[in-house]
C-alpha cells in the first residue's frame, strides 16, 4: 500500500524544491508533510511522536539553509522522518526500517543530506562543531553548520563537552535545542527544571520579545546600536532569570525560547541567525506528536514508536493470540527486580533514560526510592552504580548492550579495577532488529570477557534469567556480573519459576549425542534445541550444551566435550571475533585438544536493519543455517583421485 502525498509535497524531491516555494506556502507543506508521516507510520510502523514534533522546524531549516552545502546534523535521528521525505526518499519511505529498506536514522551512505550517521544520542553538537572547525580551516566562511538536539539528549555528557568546546571555538555553528520535555520517557534532572524555568517565565519572555523587536528596529542604524541592544538583552537575562546564564556562560549566544510550530516565525528567526557569526543556540519549544491528537494527548512514551495503528481512532493495533505467550525478556527482568528487591533491601535499580524500554519502570513505580533513571548518561550510570556498591548496596545497572559501549571506560576503571560487585543487565543483546547497526548489541561478550574481575553470562530462557539475577544478588567477592539477553519474547509462557542460585561458571547438558556437539550461549540456544530434535528424527545424534557462562567457562564440561567429540559447532548472537566461539578455541588450544570447530555468529562487518530472524538468516545462524552446518560437518570427505 503506497501512500499518496499531498499536491505540494508530491512536487518536492529535494530541498531546492522547498526553497522555490513562496513563504506563505510553507504552512500547507507542513500540513501535508505531517499527514504523510501519519499515514505511513500508521500502516508501516516506526518512530512517530518525535518527527511530528519537528515538522515546522524541518521545513524551515531546509527553506532557509542551502542544504546539503550547509551542514544539518540531527541528534539521535528519531525526529528525522520529515528530513528524509524532503531529501529524495519520499517514494521509498514506506520501506523505512524494513529489511533492505531505508534506515530509520540519518545515514551517510544513504544520502548526501545525511551529514552524520546517528542512532545514539548527544553526538550532534560535537559533530557539527567538527564540521564548522573544518570549514573555518578550509576558508569556507559562509558555510553554515546546524545541530538539532533534544532536551533529553542534552543530558548526555558528550553534549556538554561539545557545548564547552563550541563556546571557545569562534566557529560558525548554530545549535538548535528542540525542547519538548521528553526523550523516549519523560526527562529527569536539574537541566529539565532549568529549561522549564526559561520557558515558563512570563516576565523574561515578555522582555525578551521586546528586546528582540528593538534589535530588529535599531539594526539599521549601525553596529553601535546593535551592541547597545545586545547589552540590554544580556542585562534583562541576568536581572530577570539568572539561570539563563547557563548557555551564555559557555560563550554561546542564546536566543529564544521560540514557538517551534510557527513556521513563518522560525523562517524569520533562522534568517536572522544565519547572519550572526560564531557559536549560538536557539531554544525551540515543541510538542511531541504535534498535529495528531491521540499522540498529543496520550502517553508520549507509547507514541514514541507505537507500531501500526488506526489513524482515525488512534487505536494501536495489538496482536491477538489463542494461547498464552511467553513474556518479553525485559518484563521478566522488571518483575524479577521487584521480587528480589522485596526480599533484599540492599538491591537498587539504575537505568540511563530507558525505564520503559528496560522495564525498570515496574520497580520505579513500586519502589521509587530504590530505582533511578539517571537520564541519557551511561557513564554516570555505571560510576553511580560503583559508588552504591562501595557502601554495601547491590546495584543492578540495566543498559542496552549497544549503549553499554559508551561506558566501557567506567566499567574498566570504576568497577573492575576496584573489584566492585556491580551487576550489569544488558538488554537488546544481539541483533536489535529494525533499529539497525547503531542499536545491535553485537560486541558485549567480546569486550566484557577480556576484563579481569568480570563474570559474563547469558540465559537461554526466562527461568535462567531469573536464576542468574538471583545469583547476582547473592554476596560475592569483588566481581562484576554481566547478564545479557535479547530484545523480544522468551520461550516460557509459565515463567514465574522458583528462584534458585546457579553455580558461577557452570554450564548445562541439554542433551548428549554421539556424532557432534553444539555449544551455545544465551537465547539463541533454543534454535539448537529445534535443530537437534529434527535431526534426531532423521537418525542423527547431536549433543547440545548450554554453556551459560562465557567467563568463567565450565572447563570440566568442556574437557568432557572435547574428549567425546571431534566435531563441534559454537553458536552465539554476538560477534564471532573475540566472542564465545573464540573463547572455546582458546580453551582448545590451551589444552592441546584437536577438533574441527565451526563458529556461527555475527560476522566481522556492519549488519544493517531488519527483523531479528532475517538478520540471523543473513548471518548464517538461524535454525536452517545451524542444521546445514551440522550436515556439512558430518559429510564424509571425498578424496580426489
Amino acid at each position: 500500500m503506497l501512500i499518496t502525498p499531498g499536491p505540494l509535497l508530491s512536487k518536492i524531491n529535494t530541498p531546492d524544491d522547498v526553497r522555490k516555494l513562496d513563504q506563505p506556502q510553507l504552512v500547507q507543506l507542513c500540513d501535508e508533510l505531517r499527514h504523510f508521516i501519519i499515514d505511513n507510520v500508521s500502516v508501516y510502523g516506526g518512530h512517530f511522536g518525535a518527527s511530528l514534533g519537528v515538522v515546522e522546524l524541518t521545513v524551515a531549516l531546509h527553506y532557509v539553509f542551502q542544504t546539503p552545502t550547509d551542514q544539518l546534523v540531527w541528534d539521535v535521528g528519531h525526529q528525522a522522518y520529515g528530513h528524509k521525505i524532503l531529501t529524495g526518499r519520499k517514494d521509498v519511505f514506506h520501506t523505512n526500517r524494513f529489511y533492505k529498506g531505508i534506515s530509520g536514522f540519518p545515514k551517510r551512505s544513504e544520502s548526501i543530506y545525511d551529514t552524520f550517521g546517528v542512532g545514539h544520542s548527544s553526538t550532534s553538537v560535537s559533530a557539527a562543531l567538527g564540521m564548522a572547525v573544518a570549514s573555518k580551516y578550509l576558508n569556507l566562511h559562509d558555510k553554515q553548520h546546524i545541530a538539532v538536539i533534544g532536551d533529553g539528549a542534552l543530558t548526555g555528557g558528550i553534549a556538554f563537552e561539545g557545548l564547552n568546546h563550541a563556546g571557545v571555538s569562534d566557529s560558525n555553528v548554530l545549535i538548535i535545542l528542540n525542547d519538548n520535555c521528553m526523550s523516549i520517557d519523560p526527562n529527569v534532572g536539574a537541566l529539565k527544571d532549568y529549561l522549564t524555568d526559561i520557558t515558563t517565565s512570563r516576565t523574561y519572555n515578555k522582555l525578551k520579545d521586546e528586546v528582540w523587536n528593538l534589535l530588529g528596529k535599531l539594526s539599521t542604524f549601525g553596529k553601535n546600536a546593535q551592541e547597545i541592544v545586545s547589552k540590554v538583552e544580556n542585562a534583562v537575562k541576568s536581572a530577570v532569570l539568572s539561570q539563563s546564564n547557563l548557555f551564555e556562560s559557555l560563550n554561546l549566544r542564546y536566543f529564544g525560547p521560540v514557538d517551534g510550530h510557527d513556521v513563518d516565525h522560525l523562517v524569520h528567526v533562522l534568517n536572522d541567525l544565519k547572519n550572526i557569526k560564531g557559536p549560538k543556540i536557539l531554544h525551540c519549544v515543541t510538542v511531541k506528536g504535534k498535529g495528531y491528537a491521540p499522540a498529543e494527548k496520550g502517553n508520549a512514551t507509547t507514541w514514541h514508536a507505537p507500531g501500526t495503528f488506526d489513524k482515525i481512532t488512534g487505536e494501536i493495533h495489538k496482536k491477538t493470540y489463542d494461547k498464552p505467550q511467553p513474556p518479553k525478556y525485559q518484563d521478566v527482568f522488571g518483575h524479577t527486580m521487584v521480587e528480589l528487591a522485596k526480599a533484599n533491601d540492599k538491591i537498587i535499580g539504575i537505568t540511563p533514560a530507558m525505564p520503559s524500554g528496560s522495564s525498570m519502570n515496574i520497580m520505579m513505580k513500586e519502589m521509587p526510592d530504590r530505582a533511578f533513571d539517571v537520564g541519557i548518561a551511561e557513564q554516570h550510570a555505571v560510576t553511580f552504580s560503583a559508588g552504591l556498591a562501595t557502601q554495601g548496596l547491590i546495584p543492578f545497572c540495566n543498559i542496552y548492550s549497544s549503549f553499554m559501549q559508551r561506558a566501557y571506560d567506567q566499567v574498566v576503571h570504576d568497577v573492575c579495577i576496584q573489584n566492585l560487585p556491580v551487576n550489569f543487565c544488558l538488554d537488546r543483546a544481539g541483533f536489535a532488529g529494525a533499529d539497525g547497526p547503531t542499536h545491535h548489541g553485537a560486541y558485549d561478550i567480546a569486550f566484557f570477557r577480556c576484563l579481569p574481575n568480570m563474570i559474563v553470562a547469558a540465559p537461554m530462557n526466562e527461568q535462567e534469567l531469573r536464576n542468574l539475577m538471583y545469583t547476582a544478588s547473592l554476596p560475592r567477592k569483588g566481581l562484576a556480573f554481566s547478564i545479557r539477553y535479547p530484545r523480544g519474547q522468551g520461550v516460557m509462557p509459565e515463567w514465574r519459576t522458583m528462584l534458585e542460585s546457579v553455580e558461577i561458571g557452570k554450564g548445562r547438558v541439554i542433551r548428549e549425542g554421539e556424532e557432534l556437539a553444539i555449544l551455545t550461549i544465551g537465547h539463541i540456544g533454543n534454535y539448537a534445541v529445534d535443530v537437534c530434535n529434527q535431526l534426531e528424527k532423521e537418525g542423527i545424534s547431536i549433543g547440545h550444551y548450554d554453556m551459560r557462562f562465557v567467563k568463567p567457562l565450565d572447563e570440566a564440561l568442556l574437557h568432557e566435550v572435547f574428549r567425546r567429540y571431534s566435531k563441534i559447532i559454537t553458536v552465539e548472537d554476538g560477534c564471532i571475533q573475540g566472542g564465545f566461539g573464540s573463547a572455546i578455541l582458546e580453551f582448545m588450544a590451551d589444552n592441546r585438544y584437536h577438533a574441527e570447530v565451526v563458529r556461527l555468529g555475527i560476522p566481522d562487518r556492519i549488519v544493517e536493519h531488519g527483523e531479528q530472524i532475517e538478520l540471523h538468516r543473513e548471518c548464517g545462524f538461524d535454525p536452517y543455517a545451524i542444521r546445514q552446518a551440522v550436515i556439512s560437518l558430518l559429510a564424509p570427505v571425498t578424496k580426489s583421485v
